[in-house]
């Protein structure tokens, strides 16, 4: 993998660059769709592909359970079992230690903490989760298809992404919850760094087609200043290819650019940063200011498969049934393919009839908007606006 930073903003930390893998150049900043089971739901790798996603990232923990990374790697690797030209991604199954964790007992979906009645509770130092076990080597997970005890560490994680054999894989961390306390915090920094070390040394250990992926390391810390610029100094310091921002920032977005900061400022120039799990509209230029080169969201997608239509004016619901008789594109300034061939009309009847080409058509567009939204970043900063 090679990296380059073509321009840096006077303005901010923005920067404009390539990420160059063995199949095929990504251009930076960019959306990293979520290709969690290695599909993007309702689409086929053809088609994400004209929505000009560039790089994808799918994850390991759900492709550990099906199909299994053996068969995944006896197809020639995720790629090939996917029929994805370009470049991809693979996580470490962190996420899935705070979703399958404290996120299920909690009812929290997203890493952003949202006032409720149900999280006033604190996650303090050696709490546990109901579902899910956290020990010092890994985690112990109940498989969601079956029952069965699965366990997960560092070394396992990297050995299941070397057989899917993604360009990039991830460290496996502690993603920890936005509930959880400074003590929490501190013990999952330790585990995670930990981790780290195991990850470098089993995957430095890999042969073959591994030794051809790049290892991307995750800095924790969660809303901490000091455990974020700890986090983002140990794991700067350490031979990873490129970092990922993991955790949680915080319920006020506005506090997300701050918090960003204080890992950036740690983490060598010269190498990609990805920030995981974050990429609303709202959200990405603020993220690219703070110096991110890459954020992979699964927004676009998941509210396409509601109903939810983002374009130039607003989201639209397309479950209304205003809409019906509404005979314009969902968006009169977009030239993806949906916007070209299909009105507002047709598209609510088919959610109306629960057809799943009304999500098909939304999840094209919304990625082709996602994607051309973050493509007006690159040139804003290639013209010196941001």
């Amino acid at each position: 993998m090679n990296f380059k930073i073509l321009k840096k903003s006077k303005n901010s930390r923005a920067r404009l660059g390539f990420l160059e893998t063995s199949h095929g150049v990504v251009e930076t900043p960019s959306l990293v769709p979520v290709a969690t089971q290695a599909v993007i739901k309702t689409l086929d790798s053809k088609e994400v592909e004209q929505t000009k996603s560039q790089i994808l990232i799918a994850n390991t923990f759900h492709l550990h359970l099906k199909p299994g990374e053996k068969i995944v790697e006896k197809s020639g690797g995720l790629r090939k079992f996917m029929n994805w030209k370009k470049p991809l991604m693979t996580d470490s199954a962190g996420f899935q230690v705070f979703s399958l964790g404290f996120g299920r007992d909690m009812g929290l979906a997203s890493k952003i903490l949202k006032p409720s009645a149900n999280n006033n509770e604190t996650i303090k130092e050696n709490s546990q989760p109901k579902f899910i076990k956290i020990t010092q080597d890994g985690v112990y997970f109940r498989s969601p298809i079956n029952g069965d005890e699965l366990f997960l560490g560092p070394k396992e994680s990297i050995k299941i992404q070397e057989k899917l054999g993604a360009d990039i894989i991830f460290n496996f961390d502690e993603c920890t919850p936005p509930m959880a306390d400074y003590d929490y915090v501190k013990k999952s920094l330790e585990k995670t760094h930990k981790w780290a070390k195991v990850c470098l040394k089993t995957h430095s250990a890999g042969s073959g087609q591994a030794k051809k992926q790049a290892l991307f390391g995750i800095a924790q810390g969660s809303k901490f200043k000091d455990l974020r610029v700890e986090s983002a100094k140990f794991i700067g310091s350490m031979d990873f290819d490129g970092f990922g921002i993991g955790g949680e920032f915080g319920a006020d977005k506005k506090k997300m650019a701050e918090m960003l900061g204080w890992v950036v400022n740690e983490l060598p120039e010269k190498k990609p940063r990805h920030l995981l799990g974050v990429g609303y509209l709202e959200d990405m230029e603020s993220v690219v200011k703070s110096g991110v080169d890459l954020f992979d969201c699964t927004v676009p997608t998941h509210y396409a498969r509601r109903g939810i239509a983002f374009t130039s004016g607003e989201k639209l619901d397309l479950n209304k049934v205003k809409f019906l008789k509404n005979t314009e594109p969902l968006d009169t300034d977009c030239v993806c393919s949906v916007c070209q061939n299909y009105k507002k009309n047709y598209i609510c009847h088919l959610f109306k009839a629960g057809e799943i080409t009304g999500m098909k058509l939304l999840t094209f567009h919304n990625l082709w908007y996602f994607n051309s939204f973050v493509e007006d970043i690159r040139q804003r900063i290639k013209k010196g606006e941001i």
